[in-house]
Parts: structure tokens; sequence; C-alpha cells
């Protein structure tokens, strides 16, 4: 029997990730969770892990709500765990991956360092399909209520949606923080070129201190940080990591002077 694979880059412990499984287990799916042990978010695609005597250390929880739900605390980046589910730690790899819910919005082609992303993108390298859900709450900027209902009220269409493409497709789906009956209607959306914020490194003499400023450049009107500052749920279908058909790489090879370079280091 497939069975799905719900993960984070925020914790066993997250709120959004009990919220994210109890709406996959609504809905009637075969549900297992594994997160990292702790806070992984940033992570990206790395399969770093906490190895002891040559072990990734798992531990077993019992969460909040999901009786009966299988659940893993692993020692490992949030893109470990499809890595591992995918090659041998369960009887037979997961039919589909959820990742998130993530506190904060993932947009922008910063997404490449979303573990919740990360993860999802793991999963689609084997060939299993993978939604990464996000939610554009910060708790460390507003005294806001997450609305985790909004963000699970649309993942069953997603999923059926989901269901109708190939496999090793990856979505990622932002949803703002709003009561469901205050959104737009869901809307495809491009990667923006930035997200809403953005980092900035600085030294101060002892080491380099990592802030966050806001974006001051135009906003590309059909990205997805226009489409979720207007109120809508935005849905961006993300490729792996590929090769580049349109660089004429071997056209510049080609060249005289690479050539030249090439004769004289061969």
């Amino acid at each position: 029997m497939s069975w799905v694979l719900v993960t984070n880059d925020d914790g066993i412990d997250a709120p959004g990730l009990h919220a994210l499984a109890a709406s996959a287990v609504a809905a009637g799916l075969r549900v297992v969770v594994a997160a990292p042990a702790g806070e992984a978010s940033g992570a990206g695609a790395a399969v770093t892990t906490s190895r002891s005597n040559g072990q990734v250390p798992i531990t077993r929880h019992e969460l909040p709500g999901l009786d009966g739900v299988p659940a893993y605390g692993v020692a490992a980046a949030p893109a470990f765990i499809p890595y591992a589910a995918a090659l041998g730690w369960f009887p037979e790899p997961p039919s589909l991956v959820l990742s998130g819910i993530n506190p904060g919005a993932n947009l922008g082609r910063a997404i490449m360092h979303s573990g919740t992303v990360g993860a999802a993108l793991t999963a689609g390298r084997f060939g299993v399909r993978a939604l990464a859900v996000s939610l554009d709450y910060e708790t460390a900027w507003n005294d806001a209520v997450p609305h985790w209902d909004t963000a699970t009220g649309l993942v069953p269409a997603v999923l059926d949606l989901l269901s109708d493409t190939p496999e090793g497709t990856v979505l990622t789906l932002n949803v703002p923080n709003l009561p469901a009956d205050r959104l737009g209607p869901l809307r495809v959306a491009s990667l923006a070129a930035r997200g809403v914020v953005q980092g900035r490194v600085e030294e101060d003499g002892a080491g380099l201190r990592v802030g966050m400023v806001e974006r001051t450049e135009r906003i590309e009107p059909d990205s997805d940080v226009a489409l979720l500052l207007a109120g809508h749920p935005t849905l961006t279908a993300l490729r792996s990591v590929t090769e580049d058909p349109d660089l004429p790489l071997a056209e510049l090879l080609a060249a005289e002077r690479w050539q030249e370079r090439w004769d004289i280091r061969r």
C-alpha cells in the first residue's frame, strides 16, 4: 500500500508539521512523519547528518492529535529524510512527499536555500511527486496568529492536481496568513528574482553579522512575491538541477582561443 512522507525543516515539534500531517490523515492518506530532530531552516537540499558510530540517530515521537501515526525525529538535514526514504529506510519508497507547513513564505529564486523546498526537490529527484507548503507568517516579526487551517484547506485540491502530473513533479504552495474567506483565487506564479526581503551581510569587527532588509526594486507583476502580497495563494512548479541546453558551451569551447588553452593543458 502506498504511503505519504510528511517532513519539514523546522523540526519534529513544529506546529506547521503537525497541521500538515493531520490534513493528510484527514484526506485518507497513509502517513509517516519524519522530520529533523531540531531546527534546520536554510539547509537547502543538503543531506548532512549527525552520526554516532556510523549511524544516523532517529527517535520515535507521539505527535499531538496524530494517534497511531508513526513519527520520527531524525538527526539530519531535511533533504536527507526523503533521500533515506527513497533508498531503503522503509520497505517501499513513499508515493508522495509533503514538506511544511513552513512558518514564513518561500519565495523567489532564494528558495534554493529553503530546507522545506529542498526536501521536496530531493523527493522529485527520485521520481516521487512532492509538495512544499509555506504560510506567510513570521513569528519573530509580528504577533499575528498563524492560520494553519487556511493552508491545509488548500492542500487537498492541490494534491488532486499533483496526482495528474508526471512522476517526480515538485510544486511549491505559498499561502497568505489570512482567514480562508479573505483569500484571493489560487494563482500560478513565476519565481521572483528576489524575495520580499533580502539578506545583508556585514563585518562588524568580531565576525559577520547577518540581517534582512526590504527590497527596493520593482516586483515582477506575475511573480510569487507580487501575487502573494495581493492576497493570492501561489502555486509554482519547480524543476530540479539539470543541464542548461541554451548555453552554447560546445561552441564556446570550439573557439580558437579555448582550443589553444586546451592544447597546452592536455
